[in-house]
């Protein structure tokens, strides 16, 4: 149904001179503001319930000098795991009243830059940022300390102090990984890491170094091979190192997409998936359940929890720079504690 033509939004002004009651006293009321009494708060509501009373986002907006909008910056939306990791910062956004302001970098530097002074001069009240693969330098991100913008980064995150962040602390989790499989008497253990630039791929190569130097081993690097995410880098690092005269026993690959590409290609080449070679990785995703050949041992990330904490961290640090407590010098950490899977 059409509105008419002369039809005027309901203010607060509106709602103050039927009540007989100040504007102030109207925008408190409204805000559930303790100073107002009851009777009166319940009174002013529901006159504005029943008016169709609505709030002024914009005037409120400029009033506050908040937009009430976080800028989400994610490497893909294809993956589930950034899709679990979406979902938890937009449950947590909508329990603080915000709403988001979503882009993908696909893990390209210039694509991520583009978007994220997109959301700077859209004056987002904040950004949340899951780095792309070809991210190694953060002037992008720094800029925003400039307009006194906050950006908490989650999952991948900058191997930098100055900044607010959430991760999975993957170094714990391999040592823990690579030391199950020892425990089960294999020693030839292989890595598919990740591109050289992510903080995560440095994580998971240290503690894939101490966990065999831990069993007094000679950390062999003909066992370590990278891929760039793409179906055919993997496909070139795991053939690589079937090409070894001694062959892994086991293949750690850097996330579930990986370990598909590279289970695929073992397939087609004969290998025994889990018998010959035992494939392991990283995210634990539910998709690896539909598959024939998941990965025996998986580690969990926690995508849905490190997106809700990100937003939570947000939310704090939005709150000290509202009571003016902000400091270049304090930076928020959390560090989400993966768990070991076995399929």
């Amino acid at each position: 149904m059409e509105k008419n033509a002369s039809y005027s939004p309901p203010t607060i002004k509106q709602i103050a001179r039927q009540l007989n009651v100040s504007v102030s006293t109207v925008s408190r009321a409204l805000n559930n503001h303790p100073r107002i009494g009851a009777g009166t708060r319940e009174r002013i509501q529901e006159l504005a319930k029943q008016l169709g009373y609505e709030p002024n986002i914009q005037a409120i907006s400029f009033k506050q000098k908040k937009t009430f909008i976080i800028g989400v910056v994610l490497p893909t939306i294809k993956e589930d795991f950034f899709s679990q990791a979406i979902n938890g910062i937009e449950d947590a956004a909508t329990q603080h009243h915000y709403t988001m302001l979503f882009a993908q970098s696909h893990d390209n530097l210039e694509t991520e830059k583009r978007v994220v002074d997109a959301m700077r001069k859209q004056r987002v009240d904040g950004l949340i940022i899951s780095l792309s693969k070809e991210t190694n330098n953060y002037k992008h991100l720094e800029s925003f300390e400039k307009f006194d913008i906050p950006v908490v980064c989650f999952d991948r995150v900058p191997s930098i102090k100055n900044v607010h962040k959430v991760y999975c602390n993957l170094y714990k989790g391999t040592i823990e990984m690579v030391t199950w499989f020892f425990n089960k008497g294999y020693q030839r253990i292989a890595l598919i890491n990740g591109p050289a630039t992510l903080a995560a791929s440095n994580e998971r190569l240290n503690g894939y170094k101490d966990a065999v130097s831990n069993r007094k081993l000679k950390v062999d690097m003909q066992l370590v091979e990278a891929s760039d995410f793409s179906k055919e880098s993997t496909i070139a690092a795991l053939k690589k190192l079937l090409a070894l005269k001694n062959k892994p026993e086991v293949i750690i690959s850097f996330n579930d997409y990986v370990h598909m590409d590279a289970v695929q290609f073992a397939k087609q080449v004969k290998i025994k998936v889990n018998k010959q070679i035992i494939f392991a990785s990283y995210a634990n995703l539910p998709i690896t359940s539909y598959t024939i050949y998941p990965p025996v041992i998986s580690i969990e990330q926690y995508p849905y929890r490190q997106g809700e904490k990100a937003m939570e961290m947000m939310m704090k640090v939005l709150q000290q720079k509202s009571l003016g407590n902000t400091s270049n010098d304090s930076y928020y950490t959390e560090e989400i504690v993966p768990a070991l899977v076995i399929h």
